[in-house]
């Protein structure tokens, strides 16, 4: 009797429950994203077709600006440097990212609100003064230098603008945001009692963060790990502002052939093959750390 009433109480509660959200017509939810389909293909969608498009046809369909890239090596040690920087920066950013992120987590009232503002303010502040903020800091003349002077370190300034490390310094820091915020939406879900739980029950604090803190966060790991290699790849203002020709990467690249040298078919082809490797890139990336269950329920 108890079995044969089931089907009708969740009938019941199917009907009665209370939406939290209002439901739409197809049409109407159409026409409700309709600015924002439109806003994408004329500002995102048809100009990279367009110049996709005139890497291939120029009049006629011709592979030879592709060709140029595998037949010159220079272009192709451009690419590995650029997924190279990208990835370094990627693992920067996990690793000072991630107490940042648990202490946001874990911490209230004043001390939240401060590590919250350290974070979210930099993100408020243009790329472009961030990056000149790091040419103050590295130039010749600049404060690291004059600080290892006064303090005995070195003699001469050291030449520390204008290189990889450089590059990488400054990208990791306008990056780090993008790491922080999802690894910190992933811990704040884990509950305290799981680790509490752990505790009691003997293990380390060492053996708490590995067993459940860090497998648990894992979605906001893989997440911000994406983010912030993908945004790297193609990463513009930082690079070629910080850096100098031998850290040449392939946004600065594509830059220089359409802005300096109008080769547009050409820039192009470097698109093209920046989006293929990108792509390919964040599926393997995916399929690689797919090795836990809260990625495939995210994915």
């Amino acid at each position: 009797m108890r079995s044969s009433l089931k089907p009708a109480v969740t009938r019941l509660r199917t009907v009665f429950a209370p939406s939290s959200a209002r439901r739409y017509s197809t049409t109407l939810s159409l026409l409700l994203i309709a600015p924002w389909l439109l806003l994408l293909a004329v500002g995102f969608i048809l100009p990279v077709a367009k110049l996709l498009a005139g890497s291939l046809f120029d009049p006629g369909f011709t592979l030879v600006h592709y060709q140029r890239i595998f037949d010159q090596p220079l272009y192709l040690k451009i690419l590995w440097r650029t997924i190279q920087v990208a990835f370094v920066v990627t693992v920067s950013a996990f690793v000072l990212g991630y107490p940042v992120a648990y202490a946001m987590a874990r911490l209230s009232g004043r001390w939240a609100v401060i590590v919250a503002a350290c974070v979210l303010i930099p993100l408020w502040t243009s790329v472009l003064v961030r990056s000149y903020a790091w040419i103050v800091l590295l130039q010749r003349k600049g404060l690291v230098n004059d600080l290892l002077i006064d303090v005995g370190a070195i003699s001469e300034p050291l030449r520390l603008l204008y290189t990889e490390g450089a590059v990488i310094v400054a990208m990791t820091h306008v990056l780090l945001p993008f790491m922080i915020l999802p690894v910190f939406s992933a811990v704040r879900t884990i509950p305290d009692e799981l680790p509490k739980a752990a505790l009691n029950l003997g293990a380390g604090r060492v053996t708490v963060f590995l067993k459940i803190i860090l497998p648990l966060s894992l979605p906001g790991v893989f997440a911000g790990a994406l983010i912030t290699f993908i945004l790297a790849l193609g990463f513009y203002i930082t690079p070629a502002l910080v850096g100098g020709p031998s850290t040449l990467m392939m946004a600065t690249l594509i830059g220089q052939q359409t802005t300096g040298l109008l080769n547009w078919p050409f820039a192009g082809a470097l698109s093209a093959v920046l989006l293929i490797v990108t792509l390919i890139l964040a599926i393997a990336f995916r399929r690689v750390l797919a090795f836990n269950r809260g990625f495939q329920d995210v994915g």
